[in-house]
């Protein structure tokens, strides 16, 4: 099965870290030989299976707004379509992947809100030696939210690996 490199996403996710349109989530796909359309995003969503898109404005006058993904999104859809190439089931990959994936994301997201409000405040006192011991602690907290997230995510990602084990083993 096609993939996107790891780098890859990982740029994504740097490139994007305010979100990517459904555009360019298929520009991807399609750039790296994958087939991936509109019609079957819209239907993960629909599922459950990945985060509904957020409304956006664009910049200028009368430009409207557009729907931003969260940048991981990319990396949930790359999963979801591994999982099924291991034949699960919709109903599977919504149990088995909805386990903890989605909580994981949004603390990440929130967490990235309370830090930029914290950071945006700091700023206000950068030139008070209590604002640079607040910077400091608020770069030792991220830091330790960075670790937990990752944490998080590797047991998850175990569990899920127990879980295709304990699927071939159940069909072998």
């Amino acid at each position: 099965m096609q993939r996107i490199p790891e780098e890859v996403l990982e740029r994504i996710e740097r490139e994007h870290a305010q979100g990517i349109t459904s555009s360019d989530i298929l520009e991807l796909f399609a750039a790296h030989g994958i087939k991936f359309s509109e019609a079957t995003l819209r239907k993960y969503v629909q599922l459950g299976l990945l985060p509904r898109s957020v409304r956006v404005g664009r910049k200028g006058k009368h430009q409207g707004s557009q729907g931003m993904y969260p940048a991981t999104v990319v990396r949930q859809v790359q999963r979801i379509k591994e999982m099924m190439a291991q034949d699960y089931t919709i109903e599977e990959i919504q149990r088995e992947f909805l386990f903890v994936r989605g909580d994981i994301e949004e603390l990440e997201r929130t967490m990235a809100k309370v830090f930029n409000a914290l950071r945006d405040a700091a700023k206000e006192r950068r030139s008070e030696t209590s604002g640079r011991a607040i910077a400091q602690d608020l770069a030792s907290a991220e830091s330790l939210a960075r670790e937990l997230v990752a944490k998080l995510a590797l047991i998850e990602e175990r569990l899920m690996a127990q879980a295709r084990l304990t699927k071939q083993a159940a069909s072998s």
